[in-house]
């Protein structure tokens, strides 16, 4: 097949699903205070449902992305072991797979099935029947360009649950689902990098047959009469520059067939080149947050975000507590909430309320020391009353 031939082609199209979007995860960039905003906005829209439609599972298009990153680092190990030049996000990835494959491995490990369909899911909107939490890392990555800084992160959830309270399960969470959206942006720009790969090849085909063919007007002639593709025309444009237009017809046959797109070489050129500085930035971020979110400590942050803690912590015991206590009476809660029409919020709340009733009570010291401890109704004597 000749690059005419595949040039010709139709163009498929697929169904209208935010996973076919190639595009990368990317907005409007937001400083923190507005990001702030958006978690309260996002919190208002987030509709939650007990019936989620079905959907494509987060572990299948993990599955999917595993397999498209692992095609792309092969695709351009093998362009730097032919001595071809590849663009500096292909370069990060290729330095960095380890690093990506090792954040897949973490999201099995992390959100087994039972786990998963525990996460309250959305009603609607483009991610209706995905976890909450998932719709809320997205948010975050999209308008930080996938840069992970804890503290913004801390900042961004407790705007969200000044309008909307995030469950324990959601809040332990955050850090997997973080991890998927940055694996399916990196999997977003390794399209963008095959792409770009495959029209720079097609371009350099076609400048190959116009610089060393026999007849220009014949190789001309087939082109099929469809849009040029950007970074097909600015590779085309590249190979042509040091060609006078003059004795070289193909450089004002490009110039033409961009002006009846409304657009020009020069505009070609510095798209390919803003694209591709965005791309590098992106990826770079992307390395970088993996590295980050691997390193944190994610036991602190869901501590200073959890507003069942913020409830607990009222209570003098619970603070003063080890780690592993102080989880025993958060999966009580998980556990109490799950059979009840309460929130974990309105039970952890209540369990306080009901140690400091206690502690009028007539009874020893030692009695009322354990009545006014918010365990003894979470997972203790106090708990079938309770």
């Amino acid at each position: 097949m000749t690059v005419l031939d595949i040039l010709a082609r139709p163009e498929r199209r697929r169904p209208a699903t935010p996973w076919n979007d190639t595009a990368p995860v990317r907005e409007e960039l937001f400083g923190v205070e507005r990001l702030e905003q958006h978690a309260r906005s996002l919190a208002a829209a987030q509709l939650i449902t007990g019936r989620p439609p079905a959907v494509l599972s987060l572990h299948r298009r993990l599955k999917s992305n595993a397999a498209v990153l692992l095609a792309a680092y092969r695709a351009s190990a093998v362009e730097v072991e032919s001595a071809r030049e590849v663009v500096p996000a292909a370069e990060w990835l290729l330095d960095n797979y380890h690093l990506v494959e090792e954040q897949i491995r973490e999201i099995h490990d992390d959100l087994p099935p039972n786990y998963y369909r525990q996460l309250p899911k959305l009603a609607e909107g483009p991610f209706a029947g995905y976890p909450r939490v998932f719709g809320l890392a997205w948010g975050f990555i999209a308008h930080t360009d996938s840069h992970f800084d804890p503290e913004t992160l801390t900042r961004f959830i407790a705007a969200y649950q000044q309008v909307q309270p995030l469950t324990i399960g959601e809040l332990w969470a955050v850090a997997i689902t973080l991890r998927i959206v940055l694996v399916e942006n990196m999997r977003r720009l390794a399209d963008q990098i095959t792409a770009g790969r495959k029209d720079r090849a097609e371009a350099d085909a076609l400048a190959d047959l116009l610089l060393t063919g026999d007849s220009v007007d014949t190789v001309i002639g087939r082109m099929p009469d469809k849009p040029l593709p950007e970074l097909f025309a600015a590779q085309l444009a590249k190979r042509l520059r040091d060609h006078d237009p003059r004795t070289t017809p193909a450089h004002g046959w490009l110039e033409a067939r961009l002006a009846n797109q409304k657009n020009s070489i020069e505009n070609v050129v510095q798209h390919a080149q803003q694209r591709q500085g965005a791309s590098n930035v992106t990826v770079r971020n992307i390395i970088t947050s993996m590295r980050l979110i691997s390193d944190i400590d994610w036991a602190d942050l869901f501590e200073r975000v959890s507003l069942v803690d913020a409830a607990l912590n009222q209570n003098g015991h619970f603070p003063a507590m080890e780690f592993a206590t102080r989880d025993l009476y958060r999966s009580a809660i998980e556990h109490l909430a799950r059979g009840s029409e309460l929130s974990e919020l309105e039970i952890a709340r209540a369990a306080v309320e009901a140690a400091e009733t206690a502690g009028g009570v007539d009874a020893s010291a030692i009695e009322a020391e354990r009545l006014s401890d918010p365990g003894c109704y979470l997972v203790a004597q106090g708990r079938p009353a309770f």
